[in-house]
């Protein structure tokens, strides 16, 4: 972190050309942990003060981060004045005290917190700061380590320590009281995805939530019950609000309705939106005051949750569409929008896709790989991928010199991602989860993932419904309709039958133009081979698929490796190796799998219990069957069970509990009386014949 002007938009440098550095907005979640100052259990600092929560807290620092002899540690606090959703609606950070001055840069400091005087009680929520002692209390632009952003309950006076539940419940009611008076912003967000394995699949508009990831052992701490979350990519257009979706690991969706564990949408979006320093746009932070403390106040520390789950339903899913996904992998090998298949070894430049929609353009950079003797392979790969969409910012994700290793390219400059895993740009996002995977995120709702695959690239491209019957180039005309996916430039539809030489020149085609160029080209290498030679070399001449020949020990391991996936077999072929072929088959698999978990799902959404009553099963999609119980003194009136339809709707409503005994007690009650009676009188009877019999034994 180069500087600290304000915790919620950590300044990460990143130089434009023509413009020198500008700043980054980065949600201080999605810094390098090494970059900030760590709370330490940091749970405990935010229950701090409620019941048997006492004694000392501590944080940690990176003094290498730092490098002076003395800190202070100062607290800041946020807060948002003015009328919400009106122009004097600002946000404002404050240095309100310091917690020590001018002490040893040990990476170590602990502390009692004691309550804070008045003047400073107003504020709920804020982080820590940590800056050279030479520095003035609250001076800006200096180099700093920040905590995250927290609810600052160790710090709150007296009457919240003495009754923080009674404490706490003024705030809830006092929330709920301002929610009421502000927009719905529930109506312009997205429905989620029905299940884990969309969710998951769809990364061009839902990301991983950080406070519950599969990825990282499920730690769902406001979630129990849920394995994984995902939260909306972009806000919403006019409210600039976020969508939570948790799910179960039986992959089905966690409703509120359901469980207070359910995902709750959120009115500040977590990650915030552009402009980014006004509210309610501000990362993290926006997100903190109206959707992250006021759960802490309802669901925390009072037991009015309730409250908060009114104002926070879970969407369900009866109105998401999954998105449309295409791909290119291995010697390279294509898989349109509408599932047709082309293998096109073309050295050059291309069109992948264009969609005057959005201006998006997607373009691709094929080159030669080499056989397992050295010597040039007749099939290409791709080694660079570029996006813009409109006037976003332009991205490109290449090969880089150290193998196995990606480099991404932000208008023409080398990123670096010590720092960061996520950048928010200018029209896009950026994600860099590892240094072989790449994952771009549009202002559309489409998404790129890049990843390496062999010696080669392999690209993923989704894009949502709004792109049906707007698309062209290699990955052809999205429109359900693969007959004509080999559409040249001129209009002109090549048949699907079309031979390897006509495909060839179907793909030779879509060579991008010089002056449309997304790529960068700063090395003699690439001015020389991309810029003074023609787009699509028509000097190289490709291996094509029907031409492809092994000898007969090839054939028996290639069959033995690929089994019938002949984007394999052709791959051994054509750079004589198992391990490149390997690559393409796991690359195709991969494809697969993701085209099996975006399969639409319908579902007859949520249904509700019987009042005075339960139900079995949270399931709401097709096939599931609802069972319904009524509590002790009341009866079922209606069906028993209830099950989603494949046309949407539930089988039967929700029946009712009625006020008195079931026939079916009443009866086992009846008929259970009768029997101990007659129990009785059996017994009775066999008793006075024994007796009977006794007497009878005894007479002379």
């Amino acid at each position: 972190m180069k500087l600290a002007l304000l915790p919620w938009v950590l300044l990460l440098l990143a130089t434009v050309p023509g413009s020198g550095p500008r700043p980054t907005a980065v949600h201080p979640y999605k810094v390098s942990e090494t970059e900030k100052s760590q709370l330490v259990n940091e749970t405990r600092w935010q229950y701090y003060g409620t019941p048997g929560i006492t004694g000392n807290l501590s944080l940690t620092w990176n003094t290498s981060r730092l490098p002076t002899q003395a800190v202070t540690i100062e607290l800041w606090g946020y807060e948002e004045t003015g009328k919400p959703y009106s122009e004097n609606w600002t946000a404002e950070w404050s240095c309100l005290y310091t917690l020590a001055t001018n002490i040893p840069n040990s990476g170590f400091f602990t502390f009692t917190p004691k309550p804070a005087s008045p003047d400073y009680q107003r504020w709920k929520v804020g982080a820590l700061r940590i800056i050279d002692s030479k520095n003035y209390l609250g001076k800006k632009d200096v180099l700093a380590l920040w905590t995250n952003d927290h609810a600052l309950a160790w710090h709150l006076g007296n009457d919240f320590r003495e009754d923080s539940v009674a404490w706490a419940r003024a705030q809830c009611l006092a929330w709920e009281a301002l929610e009421d008076q502000l927009p719905n912003f529930l109506k312009e967000l997205p429905d989620c995805p029905c299940t884990l394995a969309q969710a998951r699949a769809d990364s061009g508009r839902y990301f991983t939530d950080y406070g519950c990831d599969i990825e990282h052992g499920s730690v769902c701490t406001y979630h129990p019950g849920a394995v994984h979350c995902v939260r909306s990519v972009q806000a919403s257009p006019q409210y600039a609000s976020g969508q939570q979706c948790c799910y179960t690991a039986a992959g089905t969706q966690l409703l509120t309705a359901d469980s207070t564990s359910g995902s709750t949408p959120d009115r500040g979006h977590d990650w915030g939106s552009p402009p980014y320093r006004t509210p309610p746009r501000v990362p993290s932070m926006s997100h903190w005051l109206y959707d992250v403390i006021s759960f802490y106040y309802c669901c925390l520390w009072a037991p009015e949750c309730s409250r908060y789950m009114r104002r926070r339903p879970s969407s369900d899913c009866r109105n998401y569409r999954p998105p449309h996904l295409a791909s290119v992998f291995g010697d390279p090998h294509f898989v349109t929008f509408d599932g047709t298949n082309l293998t096109f070894n073309g050295r050059g430049e291309y069109v992948l896709l264009e969609a005057v929609l959005t201006d998006l353009r997607v373009q691709a950079r094929a080159q030669p790989g080499m056989m397992t003797n050295g010597s040039q392979a007749r099939g290409t790969g791709l080694t660079a991928v570029a996006v813009q969409e409109g006037n976003s910012d332009v991205v490109e994700v290449r090969l880089a010199k150290r193998s196995g290793v990606l480099e991404v390219l932000l208008n023409q400059e080398v990123l670096s991602f010590a720092e960061q895993s996520w950048m928010d740009l200018k029209g896009l996002f950026l994600s860099v989860a590892a240094e072989d995977k790449v994952s771009i995120m549009l202002s559309s709702g489409a998404g790129l993932e890049v990843s390496i695959q062999g010696p080669f690239l392999s690209v993923a491209i989704l894009l949502p419904d709004k792109f049906l019957t707007h698309t062209r180039g290699l990955l052809g005309t999205l429109n359900n309709d693969p007959t004509d996916d080999f559409t040249l430039r001129s209009g002109q539809v090549l048949p699907l039958n079309a031979s390897a030489q006509e495909l060839f020149q179907f793909g030779a085609d879509w060579a991008v133009h010089n002056t449309s160029s997304l790529f960068t080209y700063d090395s003699w290498f690439l001015i020389n081979n991309f810029v003074y030679q023609p787009k699509h070399d028509p000097t190289f001449e490709p291996l094509f698929p029907d031409k492809t020949t092994l000898s007969p020990s090839q054939a028996e391991e290639a069959a033995k490796l690929c089994g019938n996936d002949h984007f394999c077999i052709f791959d051994v072929a054509a750079t004589g190796s198992l391990s490149v072929g390997n690559a393409t088959l796991v690359a195709h698999q991969l494809h697969q799998q993701r085209m099996q978990s975006l399969q639409p799902v319908m579902s007859c959404g949520w249904l509700a219990p019987p009042a005075n009553g339960h139900k079995e099963g949270l399931r709401y999609l097709v096939g599931s069957t609802v069972h319904f119980h009524c509590n002790s003194g009341f009866s079922l009136a209606g069906a028993e069970t209830s099950t989603c339809q494949a046309d949407g709707t539930w089988s039967t409503p929700t029946p009712e509990c009625q006020l008195g005994r079931s026939y079916t007690v009443l009866l086992s009650i009846i008929f259970g009386g009768l029997a101990v009676v007659l129990l009785v009188s059996i017994i009775y009877v066999l008793l006075r014949r024994k007796g009977n019999m006794n007497m009878w034994s005894l007479q002379p």
